[in-house]
């Protein structure tokens, strides 16, 4: 007999290998939350296990969100607003507002308070099957606020049943007190800002904004520069708005992944093909913008450089808190196939976050993150604009409802 914790059977297994990797009538076991194994139901054998019924769900790994700003406080509904009623990005920013109004209300929050203000976006995503969540800092721009971030995102993967990465974003914009200064800014952040909060275990990544309206690729090379003395890996905001050569810049450095990309180069996905380097979509922040520049999406499949997908999580340019409809935005506005979307939040998602062998498919010895949906195939994650059916999520090994209330 073995010596299981738990056995999910009468369950479809889309394990994530090769396609979809289907397993029509399965079952899967957990062993000190790991997979110990899986295969058709019939061939299951004894064990003393706790036994759940999946009601003939079909079964994939837990969701993967690799790509978010949630942690942050206020938000910028006025903007949204005004730009409707025809003011411009200049009349905004002259006004206070752009990322400058969420780095005022970040810096002001205390760590309570920006916890509280972000549990809420966490949990909607939590409710849709993500079982692994990256939170970018980048809202505080000083060494306080900046740490204040990641002690909080820290703090949600502790409350939360979610396995949280955490990204040091500093050189994400240019902070005020430092007008004109950016070299001087990326100064502080390289010596100073990025040693002390690594030293205090709250980076797992570094990201950077390459773009006209945020930093140079000298500037991201000396941020890269700093994070690989200090054994981090990098990624990189790049090709967004235009070409300034960011995604090979990144995947040079062998860098996790190259985020944005709708100006993406030739050139750039050579490199990204070459390193491994993923692409992450992020289809949020191109319907909200209205954008008309979609990324290479064929080119990339083309070159074989993987896809992931994500929400882009941020209270300016995306503020979307549902991977699902992440899935259907890059079905629907860049043809993606529903196929690619799955793998774009599982295993593609992992490999965005340097986790392709901890998560992201169905795999022996892999971390026991699963979500069950009442669905009748893989492809309608993708297809149901606004449904959830969610029926079940599994973190780490322990089995829970899709809903999950705050902490005290």
């Amino acid at each position: 007999m073995q010596d299981w914790d738990m056995v999910i059977h009468n369950v479809h297994l889309a394990t994530m290998v090769n396609g979809y990797g289907e397993l029509l009538d399965a079952a899967i076991a957990v062993k000190d939350g790991r997979i110990a194994w899986f295969g058709p139901g019939d061939e299951l054998p004894a064990s003393g296990a706790v036994l759940h019924d999946g009601q003939g769900c079909w079964l994939t790994p837990g969701l993967i969100d690799c790509h978010t700003h949630i942690v942050h406080a206020g938000n910028r509904s006025d903007e949204f607003e005004a730009r409707l009623n025809g003011a411009s990005y200049e009349d905004i920013s002259r006004a206070g507002g752009g990322i400058m109004s969420t780095v005022r209300a970040t810096r002001a929050a205390s760590d309570d308070e920006l916890l509280r203000q972000s549990l809420p976006r966490v949990l909607a995503l939590l409710a849709e099957g993500v079982t692994t969540l990256e939170i970018k800092s980048g809202y505080g721009l000083d060494a306080d606020s900046e740490a204040k971030m990641l002690r909080v995102a820290r703090s949600i993967g502790e409350r939360l049943p979610v396995s949280v990465r955490t990204t040091f974003l500093g050189a994400h914009a240019l902070p005020p007190e430092f007008t004109g200064q950016a070299d001087a800014y990326i100064d502080l952040l390289c010596a100073q800002m990025l040693p002390a909060l690594a030293g205090d275990g709250l980076v797992d990544a570094v990201d950077a904004f390459c773009e006209r309206i945020g930093f140079t690729p000298a500037q991201t090379q000396r941020v890269f520069d700093a994070a690989q003395a200090l054994g981090l890996p990098v990624k990189l905001h790049a090709e967004q708005l235009s070409d300034l050569g960011g995604a090979a810049l990144v995947a040079r450095y062998g860098g996790l992944s190259a985020d944005h990309l709708e100006f993406l180069s030739p050139d750039g996905i050579a490199a990204m093909a070459r390193h491994g380097t993923v692409a992450v979509l992020l289809p949020g922040a191109y319907y909200f913008l209205r954008e008309t520049q979609p990324p290479p999406v064929a080119a990339l499949r083309a070159a074989g450089v993987p896809m992931a997908v994500s929400t882009d999580c941020n209270p300016g340019t995306s503020p979307m808190t549902s991977l699902l409809l992440a899935m259907n935005m890059a079905c629907t506005l860049w043809r993606l196939t529903p196929q690619e979307a799955l793998a774009g939040v599982t295993c593609h998602a992992a490999r965005a976050l340097g986790l392709q062998h901890e998560t992201g498919s169905l795999a022996l010895g892999k971390r026991a993150d699963f979500a069950l949906w009442r669905i009748a195939r893989p492809a309608d994650l993708a297809y149901a604009l606004g449904l959830n059916p969610c029926a079940g999520v599994v973190h780490g090994g322990v089995w829970r409802t899709p809903v999950v209330s705050l902490p005290d």
